[in-house]
């Protein structure tokens, strides 16, 4: 027997033709519905892709080992260009699905003004303006989309060197290394940010969803706008919560047989 009653406690978000199934919990917020997701995962695929077997290209001296991945020297050769086809048409999709919400605003520009205290990590919260994407991802966009426009021109140029002559090859060279070094950089920070610099971001990406107090945390205007709630409140409430509970903890620990904590404080309390 079937039925088409949603489980208790979360909703089921589809999209990508019917095709994408994203469960949002209680006390979750949709990050990422299953189509940019996938523009996503397909994009990281074919830019390690064409990384890998370029670095086999470039530097078979001390790449060498990676070059048996794609079939050997030749066959790496030839589908290095492709890979790179790959990764500009994929990114042109990702393009089209964030050029509005990775438009610059003085919002942004104030944020990059106070990146210090971002990079050294002062603030327990991110400003109160900071909205789906703070000033330093929507650089990075940019400098993906102007960055894969310069290894596409290069990389023609160096694919067809008959019709270029050889000094366009030559600057073409410098100029898709520097390009790929540089998107190299940002793609490592991308992931340690990702990762260990702000946890429960990843999960936005491979399930789609956020807790709302990563949102009020690292996106406090996109929180507002998403749930009509002040983040700020919510994030001090949230503190109240959960030093009522450790009081609560230390009480019982010392004896009281009777304490009255509140209820547990869920995963999105507990930042």
């Amino acid at each position: 027997m079937t039925t088409s009653a949603e489980p208790y406690g979360e909703i089921v978000q589809r999209d990508f033709g019917g095709l994408g199934r994203t469960v949002v919990h209680e006390d979750e917020l949709l990050r990422h519905p299953t189509y940019t997701r996938f523009l996503h995962w397909t994009v990281a695929i074919f830019f390690f892709a064409a990384l890998l077997s370029g670095l086999a290209v470039y530097s078979p001296w001390t790449f060498r080992w990676l070059a048996p991945l794609f079939g050997g020297g030749p066959m790496t050769r030839f589908l290095h260009p492709w890979f790179g086809v790959g990764f500009i048409i994929v990114w042109l999709f990702q393009f089209i699905n964030w050029r509005r919400v990775m438009t610059w605003t003085e919002a942004d520009s104030k944020w990059l003004r106070g990146i210090k205290r971002y990079v050294k990590n002062e603030d327990k919260v991110e400003p109160e303006y900071v909205g789906f994407y703070n000033g330093g991802q929507k650089l990075q966009f940019w400098e993906i989309v102007f960055g894969g426009l310069v290894l596409l021109i290069t990389g023609l140029l160096i694919w067809f060197p008959e019709t270029t002559g050889r000094i366009a090859v030559a600057v073409s060279y410098v100029l898709h290394d520097i390009a790929a070094l540089i998107m190299l950089g940002g793609i490592f920070v991308h992931i340690y940010l990702s990762t260990i610099g702000q946890p429960g971001t990843l999960r936005a990406m491979t399930r789609g969803v956020v807790t709302r107090a990563w949102a009020w945390t690292n996106h406090p205007a996109w929180y507002r706008d998403a749930t009509g709630r002040d983040p700020r409140a919510d994030y001090e409430e949230a503190r109240r919560r959960l030093a009522r509970r450790k009081q609560a903890i230390q009480d019982f620990e010392r004896g009281d047989v009777n304490p009255n904590p509140d209820r547990l404080p869920t995963d999105s309390q507990r930042r």
